[in-house]
């Protein structure tokens, strides 16, 4: 098997986060090809090695899977790298990462576990309440594009006019901001020169108050009038309210969805959410999670997985808006949240005044930094991590306050995987673990699990 070799074969399995397993009998060998579907027959080419294994560039699909059984939902599918799975029923879906879950969890847990099950999101559709789309073109030198990056590519991207992880009224957005431009002209930005104007549209909308944040990223490269815009976005029938459209200026060379400064063109530079009979107040950089009412399912079993905290001080770590700080106090002595996000910190202190909540205590700054600091010692502690996992540096200093239970919540469970080996080490042995689909269509999961210490 050598490089630049072609192979037909069909996928036996995939493995998280989109790994396709296929087996080629003349070779005797397993290759890796992304972007495919179990039981899709695909022709691929050999692209690189990786510690001996092959990985294979996905060609064509020859022949759908007997799992696809519906249409594509929307007009970009299969190139948009948004959502892999729409052509699949959505009990495949959950299926299909219940199975990625247990190969990789019955691999890093050591002993018995009860694992149960993938929990389904309440909306399959429509469900995200966060959606960054970025401005390019469709191939070079194209006419103005608005959306999603084409899958495997860093600088095509294609117009999102139909998305359906969305509410319809954050397409009827995108429309209007992008049709503005085209017919304005106006140039984006390109990564590689660093020239142009238009970089991002990031959309919040709350999904139980329908509440609306219009925010969109330019460099200062150029001075455009935009108050036109303001005009026809507010004059469009949404089911939903814009209450701020914002100009946020970013200048950075790296391609983030960043503020050197906001102005406000309309309205305020907040909306709300409500949560489990919580309000949170959430502006356009703090974090809250993407789908709503797929978090209400989250938090239940977080609360449930936790157990009796009655007189208990309750850690909170990488609190974000302190969503899971303020579903626990009620039935604590004491939360402490830590988040490093200062914004994010702010949010989250108005929000457990404006709920009412006295017993929460958030602090900014680094987990690893934070801890040497604090004088309070926790009972209890929740962890729900960055993408990446825990620093290596800052995980021996949350296991040694040795206490009885950790619940862990991890939206990408390789990084679990890896750091249950320490802990697991430290002496905590995990008793359950289960799993909220909160991103329908796509690769993700999130993963909840819950350790004891060993006596």
């Amino acid at each position: 098997m050598k490089k630049g070799q072609t192979f037909e074969g069909i996928i036996e399995r995939v493995d998280f986060p989109n790994k396709g397993i296929v087996y080629i009998p003349e070779e005797e060998k397993y290759v890796t090809v992304k972007n495919g579907i179990p039981g899709q027959k695909v022709r691929f080419v050999i692209n690189k090695f990786k510690r001996g294994n092959a990985e294979g560039r996905l060609l064509e699909v020859l022949e759908k899977s007997p799992l696809e059984t519906r249409e594509p939902m929307c007009s970009i599918f299969p190139a948009c790298g948004g959502c892999m799975y729409q052509t699949m029923p959505y009990e495949e879906q959950m299926k299909m990462k219940e199975g990625q879950i247990r190969r990789l969890m019955d691999e890093a847990v050591e002993g018995e576990y009860d694992f149960e099950g993938v929990k389904a999101s309440p909306k399959e559709f429509g469900y995200r309440n966060k959606m960054e789309f970025s401005f390019g073109d469709e191939y070079k030198d194209g006419p103005l594009s608005l959306g999603l990056h084409k899958k495997g590519s860093t600088y095509d991207v294609l117009t999102a006019s139909d998305c359906r992880l969305v509410h319809e009224d954050m397409n009827k957005i995108l429309v209007c901001v992008l049709e503005y431009f085209r017919e304005r002209n106006v140039s984006y930005y390109r990564k590689m020169q660093h020239t142009g104007y238009l970089r991002h549209l990031l959309l919040r909308r709350g999904d139980t108050t329908g509440e609306i944040l219009v925010n969109l990223v330019t460099t200062t490269q150029e001075e455009h009038d935009l108050q036109p815009l303001t005009e026809e976005l507010l004059s469009l029938e949404l089911e939903g309210k814009i209450v701020g459209i914002l100009h946020i200026l970013n200048d950075s060379l790296s391609d983030v969805v960043k503020s050197d400064e906001t102005r406000i063109l309309y309205g305020q530079d907040f909306f709300y959410e409500k949560l489990l009979g919580l309000e949170f107040k959430i502006t356009p950089f703090s974090f809250f999670q993407p789908n709503t009412r797929g978090a209400e399912v989250l938090y239940e079993t977080v609360r449930d997985y936790i157990g009796d905290i009655r007189d208990m001080t309750v850690f909170d770590l990488f609190s974000g808006t302190g969503t899971i700080s303020q579903v626990l106090a009620p039935v604590a002595k004491q939360v402490v949240g830590v988040e490093i996000v200062e914004e994010a910190v702010e949010a989250a202190k108005e929000n457990a005044a404006r709920n009412g909540i006295s017993n929460c205590k958030f602090i900014a700054g680094d987990v690893f930094q934070v801890l040497d600091e604090l004088e309070e010692k926790p009972d209890v502690i929740v962890l729900d991590p960055p993408r990446d996992g825990i620093h290596p540096k800052a995980l021996p200093k949350i296991l040694s306050y040795g206490v009885d239970r950790i619940v862990y919540i991890s939206c990408k469970m390789t990084s679990l995987a890896r750091d249950l080996e320490m802990m697991q080490i430290a002496g905590y042995r995990v008793e359950k673990m289960t799993a909220v689909d909160q991103f329908c269509e796509t690769v993700h999961c999130e993963v909840i699990c819950k350790l004891v210490r060993r006596k």
